[in-house]
């Protein structure tokens, strides 16, 4: 049966959230652009993009939402391990094409990928904007990790990570929640559940519970990504001290 969907026109409104699909869970609405305005206003709302390249603008808001609660971080024994390892480095905001780049390329539990050259394009501007940022993870001079997504006054929601070693994406992750600790972000958006997220400690919460936290957080001054490095040099983890200055 053919799914009906609200069209988005040239204005930058969407339908409410509540009004999405049980099924496809969270599917809300099609149509309209990737413009930075729309982006912002569709993350101020709970609401996200997500599409193959060959289909319209696809937009959600699921129901549970997958959430990540910063000051529960616990760092696993063997993450720990590799953290004393020499050769790490962590950049915030200094590769950012870079890594959503990295994060589009095949995965090999995937046919394809939703992170198209428009969401490139797109999003990039919104870092240009000071609305998206990024975390860098290297490896002897290589980027071999890291995350990116989008601030909404006082919460960050993630996008998509990617790694090419051994707990890269893991070290992004804990850069991210001890930012999250500083800023006073009571929690981060993950979006939808995958068993990655799951092992990390992401934890589900209601639509309802997540569009009333964002409403209480989004017009809240955001954090300054300028004092990123600064905090990640001074947490009380063995990372800490690969940091960029």
């Amino acid at each position: 049966m053919a799914i009906q969907l609200p069209w988005l026109d040239a204005s930058l409104s969407f339908p409410s959230p509540l009004q999405a699909l049980n099924d496809p869970d969270g599917l809300l609405a099609a149509g309209g652009d990737l413009s930075p305005k729309r982006l912002l206003a569709a993350y101020r709302q709970g609401i996200f993009p997500w599409f193959s390249e060959a289909d319209p603008i696809l937009w959600w808001s699921p129901d549970p939402r997958c959430v990540i609660y910063p000051a529960q971080f616990s760092a696993s024994r063997s993450l720990k391990k590799s953290l004393n390892k020499s050769g790490w480095m962590i950049t915030v905001d200094q590769a950012f094409e870079a890594v959503i780049t990295a994060c589009a390329a095949p995965r090999a539990y995937a046919d394809d990928t939703w992170i198209s050259p428009d969401i490139v394009n797109s999003y990039t501007s919104l870092h240009r904007q000071g609305h998206a940022h990024s975390i860098e993870v290297w490896f002897e001079g290589e980027l071999v990790g890291g995350l990116y997504g989008v601030e909404v006054g006082a919460l960050f929601c993630g996008e998509s990570m990617f790694s090419t070693k051994t707990d890269a994406s893991k070290i992004a992750y804990w850069a991210l929640t001890q930012i999250g600790v500083h800023a006073g972000w009571q929690l981060i958006d993950a979006q939808f559940e995958n068993p990655h997220l799951m092992s990390l400690g992401a934890r589900l919460i209601s639509r309802v519970s997540y569009l009333e936290h964002l409403t209480s957080v989004r017009d809240q001054a955001s954090f300054d990504w300028q004092d990123a490095n600064q905090v990640l040099a001074g947490a009380n983890f063995p990372v800490s001290r690969h940091v960029c200055q």
